[in-house]
């Protein structure tokens, strides 16, 4: 499996988080008109970056696809690494 499918599936996962908790919020009504532009904007950006990439990757521009897909693990992976440590030593907030 070459790093750009390994990317690809990491990008796919936080669009997953993201698409979960749209949903989540949409069902106890705590998206309403005043932030469903906002969520509006991210779920269009996590769609283009995987349309986007996919489309880079399959016209042969493999090293932009891999940067395009960088934007968004690189943030994702760090976010995941640091909840991971906070679950892992329970620290003491006060």
């Amino acid at each position: 499996m070459n790093l750009f499918w390994i990317l690809w599936a990491i990008d796919a996962l936080i669009a997953l988080v993201f698409f979960y908790f749209f949903f989540v919020g949409i069902a106890d009504g705590s998206i309403a008109s005043f932030n469903g532009a906002m969520w509006f904007f991210i779920l269009a950006a996590l769609g283009a970056v995987l349309g986007g990439s996919y489309w880079l990757y399959t016209h042969q521009h493999i090293t932009g696809a891999k940067i395009l897909l960088a934007i968004l693990v690189v943030p994702g992976l760090l976010g995941g690494l640091f909840f991971l440590i906070l679950i892992l030593t329970n620290p003491r907030w006060n």
